[in-house]
């Protein structure tokens, strides 16, 4: 229930691991596919992520269902994404061509508030998601419920074993780890704006 520097190592571990492993082998449009299966997964279990929310925020139960429809809403909007993000082909000289190609950035440490803890994580789980990258996240200390929930929705759905991982915990504990691991390629942060120079500083 609170992780520690240890457990924030062991997921960006597995992070990396799926990330040069099965995950890389997954189609744009498989990774489509899964996130569609997860987003349908999530409206299937709707109330019981809006109990989730309120009992984690205490957000009344309406402005809670807002938030997770929302959530799904983002979710599929991004799958929809993942085939269409392309290089480009660029002119050069006579007898010669450049092109770009669009690479997943790595391991993505995702760390979130507690005012809107689904919505504002499905932010980043959903473009991290569809461009290929793998996601350790650590949720606001007192509200990780809705994180850990949609942990169990993305291992129903199919993704490879540490495509996605949550680790709940003090950001002084495992928000610093993650922001000091040599692993973790990119920090997406929302939050309080001195934490947000501190996390700065570190990386």
């Amino acid at each position: 229930s609170e992780g520690n520097e240890r457990d924030a190592d062991t997921a960006v571990k597995a992070a990396r691991a799926a990330l040069d492993g099965k995950w890389a082998g997954i189609s744009p449009g498989d990774r489509a596919r899964l996130m569609l299966k997860a987003a349908d997964l999530m409206e299937s279990k709707l109330d019981e992520f809006v109990q989730l929310e309120t009992a984690n925020c205490g957000k009344t139960l309406f402005e809670s269902k807002v938030e997770i429809r929302l959530s799904i809403d983002v979710l599929r909007y991004y799958a929809g994404w993942a085939t269409k993000f392309s290089g480009e082909t660029l002119p050069s000289g006579p007898g010669a061509f450049l092109f770009t190609l669009r690479e997943p950035v790595g391991v993505v440490a995702a760390i979130t508030p507690w005012n809107f803890p689904l919505l504002l994580s499905m932010w980043k789980y959903g473009p991290a998601l569809a461009t290929g990258n793998t996601i350790v996240h650590k949720p606001a200390s007192l509200t990780p419920m809705t994180a850990l929930k949609f942990a169990e929705v993305i291992q129903a759905a199919g993704f490879p074993e540490g495509v996605f991982n949550v680790v709940p915990g003090p950001g002084s504990t495992v928000g610093s780890a993650l922001v000091a691991h040599p692993g973790v390629d990119k920090i997406a942060f929302t939050g309080d704006s001195s934490t947000g120079k501190g996390i700065m500083k570190q990386c």
